[in-house]
This record gives structure tokens, sequence and C-alpha cells, in this order.
């Protein structure tokens, strides 16, 4: 591109995130007469416009708001200038889960004037054990009203604002333009890169984290905000990943699983950037940008390591900027097919994979040939699991190897140790199943084993059950356990 179409494209980027802020400043500057409109209304002892002070008193904040916030007001970094500048502001929480529940928790209490969540999901009991808003009483509730709900309980001074939906692109714009900080509380690529590139773009400060397992990660993004091209503006989440993991890779909580404390650290983490961000001082020079990186099971417990300021070639906050609002809510920015699949993929032929209720009848049938008393001289399951899922549950003489180590092992090998020995055997041609969680890991390991030879060239089945042992509870056993 010519370099004077470069510039011309990053003048009017800049102008567009300026109208957008001057849009928002009209926005807060309406909400904020409308509110002082209705106290004088309904108190006669509001603050007076004119000077500032109360009529009949000379204090900022209510007695019951001094007894309230007194502890935190005490610290030098904080203050009643960093109190009212709490009260003033609006956070938005986009995910009311893991994260989002202590982070909502701690802001509420630390007297954040206007608090919104958006999260489109309901409460369910695998959500209790770390998500410390909801109650079991909730289940089935969404997660916002649930939150809230506590959250009045907590602290009925500030606003709450429910946003009972999935965020999603054509709604992102409108609904940032309302808060002044964002908190990223997700736990997938495609909506982190939305969440980033909308904040960008309307100018906001992010906090983000994210928590899987035992570990966790912690960031403060487009601090301080600026316009794209603005070299002196905080990085975004494309300069510190501008490539998305792949796929394939990406494990969730409900698949890779979360200790409760470890995602509770990160929410509380980033509410307390958010206080940080919030009550800053303006003159004050903005600290370098951090990755914090947390490790429940490790000494030290935190790291933290420098990471790079905007990059010159970054989508959204560079002067060689692609992305826009219009890219963003028209729906030319795909996030989905940007981050890859939402769907895991099929790696296996139709041929290669059988039902639960396939196998359960498979496994049933009499066999004249063997022995009836012996199920694993008929055939051979294998569960890909780790050993502490394997120990929760498993079916019936399923042999224990996980997917770790099958993938570990190279085609080129003599026979993995991991191989159980009556696969291999010369004259052994019983099938051989192999079975997970979800029916993902299974396809894995079944091309991988045909990799190491053991389908004796297609003389011998190996085949997964598709839906793994999720499927087997829905189409077999009802009881089965379910975590």
């Amino acid at each position: 591109m010519d370099p004077f179409n470069d510039k011309c494209a990053a003048l009017q980027a800049r102008i567009a995130a300026t109208e957008a802020k001057l849009a928002e400043l009209k926005q807060e500057l309406a909400r904020a007469r409308d509110v002082v409109a209705d106290a004088r209304n309904q108190n006669p002892t509001v603050l007076d416009e004119s000077n500032g002070s109360q009529n009949g008193s000379k204090w900022p904040l209510s007695q019951k708001e001094y007894k309230r916030y007194g502890r935190q007001m005490i610290v030098s970094q904080v203050g009643l200038s960093g109190q009212l500048k709490l009260k003033a502001a609006r956070v938005l929480l986009v995910g009311a889960g893991g994260l989002g529940c202590p982070a909502a928790q701690y802001l509420a209490g630390a007297g954040v004037g206007t608090l919104g969540l958006i999260d489109g999901d309901t409460v369910e009991v695998s959500n209790l054990h770390r998500q410390v808003l909801h109650r079991t009483r909730n289940v089935g509730m969404y997660k916002v009203d649930s939150a809230i709900e506590s959250l009045k309980e907590l602290n009925p001074h500030p606003n709450y604002v429910a946003h009972r939906t999935h965020l999603t692109p054509g709604e992102a714009p409108e609904i940032f333009a309302q808060y002044d900080l964002i908190l990223d509380c997700t736990d997938n690529p495609a909506t982190r890169y939305l969440i980033s590139d909308t904040a960008v773009l309307l100018g906001k400060p992010l906090v983000s984290a994210s928590a899987l397992r035992t570990e966790g990660q912690l960031m403060v993004l487009n601090n301080p905000p600026r316009p794209p091209g603005d070299k002196s503006g905080g990085p975004c989440y494309r300069c510190v990943f501008p490539k998305p993991p792949p796929a394939d890779s990406v494990v969730s909580c409900a698949d890779g699983g979360i200790l409760g404390p470890v995602v509770g650290t990160m929410g509380v983490l980033q509410a307390l950037e958010a206080i940080k961000v919030i009550t800053a001082i303006e003159s004050s020079a903005p600290e370098s940008p951090l990755l914090h990186m947390f490790s429940a099971y490790s000494n030290p417990l935190c790291r933290t390591i420098r990471i790079r300021s905007r990059r010159t070639n970054c989508a959204v906050c560079s002067a060689e900027a692609t992305v826009s609002l219009d890219t963003i809510t028209s729906g030319s920015m795909d996030y989905v097919f940007f981050c890859g699949s939402a769907n895991p993929p099929a790696l296996l032929r139709k041929d290669e994979r059988v039902s639960a209720r396939q196998y359960r009848e498979l496994s049933s049938q009499s066999d004249d040939s063997f022995d009836k008393s012996s199920l694993q001289r008929r055939h051979t399951i294998i569960d890909v699991r780790d050993k502490t899922q394997f120990e929760i549950c498993h079916l019936e003489n399923s042999i224990n190897i996980p997917i770790s180590d099958i993938l570990a092992s190279a085609s080129t090998e003599a026979t993995p140790s991991w191989v159980p020995t009556e696969l291999v055997a010369t004259d052994s041609k019983e099938p051989v199943y192999v079975v997970c969680r979800l029916g993902n890991d299974s396809q894995l390991a079944v091309q991988r084993m045909k990799e190491l030879g053991l389908g004796r060239g297609g003389q011998r089945f190996i085949g997964d059950i598709q839906g793994g042992l999720r499927a087997w509870r829905e189409q077999v056993d009802p009881e089965w356990p379910e975590y």
C-alpha cells in the first residue's frame, strides 16, 4: 500500500476512535446529569452541582459509605480521591463464572459505582465448586441474575446491570461504550480476541485473565488506552498473541479440569488490577506491561515477565490496523474462523468408530471360539484418560493407557512398553476399542496406534467409541458418574 494511503488510513482510524470516545463522554455526561436531577428530586441534601459540596453537609460521601469503605480509604494508594473514582467508575465483566464471580465480589465490595455482567449461561451444579457467587438454589438461573442477587446482599450501593446474552461482535461495541473498564473473564480464544479488539477501538483498558487446572495468567492490556497508531498506548491481546493457538490444542475447564482456588486467585487479582487502574493518579507514568503467571504447585507460586509494547504491524492497535468497529459489527472479522473450528474435528472414518450402544451390544455377544467368561480375550478396551480420571470411573476390563504416553511414541521406534501383551502376540487379531471422556482423544490414539503398526495392516480392527464415556452415560448407563 502507498505510504500516503497508510497515513490517511491511520488518521481516519484515530478520528473514528476519537469520535467514539467523544460520543461516549457525552453519554456519560447525560447520565450524570440525570442522576443529579433524580437525586435533587428525591433528597434535598444531594450534591450542589455548582460547588460540588452537599447542601447542609461538607462531606462527599454518606456516613454509611465512610463506615463501609473506611478500611480501604485509609490505604494511601486509595484515599478519599480514589474512593470517589471507584464510586464514579463503570466496570463491565464479560463472564460470570470462575473468574467473574470473585472479581465481581471484590469490585462490588470496594464500592465500584456501576458493575455490568454479561453472560448467556445458566448455573449448573458443576459450577458451584469454584463460581462462588452462585448457590445451589439458583441452579438453572441465568448466571448474571444469580451473581447480582449475591452482590446486592454484599453491597446494595452499586448499580448492577445484567446483560443476559453471550457476547457477539454485533453487540460488543454498543455494550462496551457504556463502561470505562473491561474485565475479560472468559475461557475461549475467539471471545478473547473480540473483547480485546473492541476495547482498543473504543479506548477502554482491559484486564485479562485465564485459568486451567492448577495454573493461571493475568495481564493488563491497552493501558493507557490510546487510538490505533499511537505507540504510547499499552499493547493489546493481539500484540501478545498475534496468532491463536491451534483449535485442537484448546482445552476448557470442562475438559482439563480446574482447581477452585486457582481460578479464584486469578479473579481476585483481576479485581486488584482493576482497582489500581481506576484509582491511578493521572499524572503518574503507566506501569510497563507485564504477564503474571500463577502455578499452584510450583515454588515460587508466581512469576512475572515483561511483555512487549504495541506491535508495529498489529491488526488492531497499529498504524497498519485492518480491524475496525465496522469490520467487527458487520461480521467481516470472523473470530470463530480466525481461531479455528469451534467443533472438534472428526479424524476417523465412520467405519473406524462405533457408538456406545453398539459397543455394549458387541461386548455382550457370545462367541463360541473364545472363553465367554473372559471379556478381554474377545477384544481389548483401552481407556486413554489420565490415571486420576480413570480412578473416578471406568468400563469393566478396560486398560488405562494415558493419551500422553501413546502420543509420545514415535512411529519409528520398536513396540512401546505401554502396548498390552495381548496386542504384541503375532497371531492376535482381536479388535481394539479406544475410549476417552468425550471422544476426541480416542481418535488421536487410534491414529497413533495404527501408525505404530498395531493394526497389522488392516487385519486387526482398531477404532474408538464415538462420544466417549459421556455417550456411554447417555446411551447405555444413566447412572454412570458425570463429572
